[in-house]
């Protein structure tokens, strides 16, 4: 499996020339098309901004100058159309309203979430990333829970109902380090929760007794091939196992695989990813999996950089849930963190912070940090084709100490989308650009009306 991977990958390079990366770079606007003949065909409209939400800060955001610049994963709940963000500034989880794009809400959690916690104080801790809120999901069904991870190793139930924490458990005792991203069963009532800044990251499958909220941590699983972290798992009810993104194989930095996981914990089956350092991972149609890359190749097979002699390759890759196989490489879409599928309108979405078209992170002066434009990316999951790039926007890291303590967690890294109006939610950092974002908002993108192919 292996070597057909690599082989399709020398294929595309050869396939995917300049020009047609080039082409992809460029901002697609899905209005309308020219057939051959010379009639006009309609498309879908365009997928762009529709507003801002301005997030209320609280008296934790002097940490992170006064806004939102540090916040992490973000989640939907179809059934009550709540968007939930795990905003580690303010120490809360920021509750929007997905049918109104209004704000909800804020939740704190008891204890307290750890919030921003710098790169040296976290170093002075024993630890590696520290920060909490880091990941949010809810179970669904009716039920009330919100999980919601934390440094510390820390996992917690919240009840919806009272905004109560109910349970609160740590996945490794004296670990500094966080808990970060979270996968969920609700057949079994099981959390996959990854831990992936440790010298060996290592997952837990914690268990949820769906009546009371409270967690129940079984043992660490490590990764020891894992040799750079491990990011977004995904719970396929078709197939019935979890499957987790890693983003390095054996420190072959250009190998990376997404493993399929039972729910006792074993490792079933690893999918080579080469290329793309896997790290979004979303559930599609078909039992598809979107794999979100959080690198850009060049064209000759190495990691592209500013400076590099050769062109980037930018693109994500679909795989089949069931065999592994590589189903489609979707060209021009760049790096980045979260990804979605919208069910509503057959779209994946992806929040490309890294493409190449972003500024790297880079302190130009003492305390100021590079600014400028990133891509959310519109996949239609069906053609498995490239609709459209939409700008957002990068704030590199927090404005505010020095570059020492200096925190990338600000760029457009985060994206959900509500099924039932194809709202798509984007959170950004605290920036003078976007109307009503000044100590941060979310953005909602949509279209102008609800066409689908």
């Amino acid at each position: 499996m292996l070597q057909h991977h690599l082989i399709v990958n020398a294929a595309l390079r050869r396939s995917f020339g300049p020009s047609v990366w080039a082409a992809a770079a460029l901002l697609l606007v899905a209005n309308a098309a020219w057939a051959d003949d010379g009639r006009r065909v309609k498309t879908e409209s365009a997928v762009h901004l529709l507003k801002t939400i301005p997030v209320p800060t609280t008296a934790a955001a002097v940490s992170t100058a006064g806004g939102l610049f540090s916040y992490d994963i973000s989640w939907v709940d179809q059934g009550t159309q709540r968007y939930y963000l795990a905003d580690r500034s303010n120490n809360v989880i920021d509750v929007v309203n997905a049918n109104n794009s209004t704000f909800n809400r804020q939740i704190a959690a008891n204890p307290p979430f750890k919030g921003f916690v710098s790169t040296a104080a976290c170093a002075a801790l024993g630890g590696n990333n520290c920060s909490g809120p880091d990941a949010v999901a809810t179970a669904g069904g009716g039920l009330p829970w919100l999980f919601v991870t934390d440094g510390g190793a820390r996992v917690i139930t919240i009840n919806l109902t009272t905004d109560k924490t109910v349970s609160d458990v740590v996945v490794k005792p004296n670990d500094p380090n966080r808990a970060d991203e979270i996968a969920y069963d609700p057949r079994d009532g099981i959390l996959l929760v990854v831990n992936p800044n440790e010298t060996t990251p290592f997952f837990t499958l914690v268990k949820v007794n769906t009546s009371t909220g409270a967690l129940t941590p079984g043992p660490n699983i490590s990764l020891p091939f894992a040799t750079n972290g491990a990011e977004q798992p995904v719970w396929d009810p078709g197939t019935q196992k979890f499957y987790l993104s890693i983003p390095e194989v054996g420190h072959v930095t250009t190998l990376g695989a997404v493993i399929r996981i039972s729910i006792t914990g074993t490792i079933e089956a690893f999918y080579a990813v080469p290329l793309c350092s896997p790290a979004g991972l979303t559930l599609g149609p078909n039992d598809e999996l979107l794999v979100g890359c959080n690198t850009t190749f060049d064209t000759a097979g190495g990691v592209w950089s500013a400076t590099d002699k050769n062109t980037a390759t930018p693109y994500r890759v679909i795989l089949d849930a069931k065999t592994g196989f590589i189903e489609a490489y979707i060209p021009g879409v760049g790096p980045g963190d979260e990804v979605w599928y919208n069910s509503g309108d057959g779209h994946y979405y992806t929040a490309d912070s890294g493409s190449p078209l972003a500024p790297s992170l880079i302190v130009t002066a003492p305390g100021v940090a590079a600014q400028g434009a990133a891509e959310l990316g519109v996949i239609d999951a069906f053609s498995r084709t490239l609709d459209q790039l939409v700008p957002t926007f990068n704030v590199g890291a927090v404005t505010t100490g020095p570059a020492a303590g200096q925190h990338p967690a600000g760029t457009a890294h985060s994206v959900a989308a509500n099924a039932k109006n194809n709202r798509v939610f984007v959170p950004l950092a605290a920036n003078n650009v976007y109307e009503d974002c000044l100590a941060g908002c979310i953005a909602v993108y949509g279209r102008s009306d609800n066409d689908k192919d």
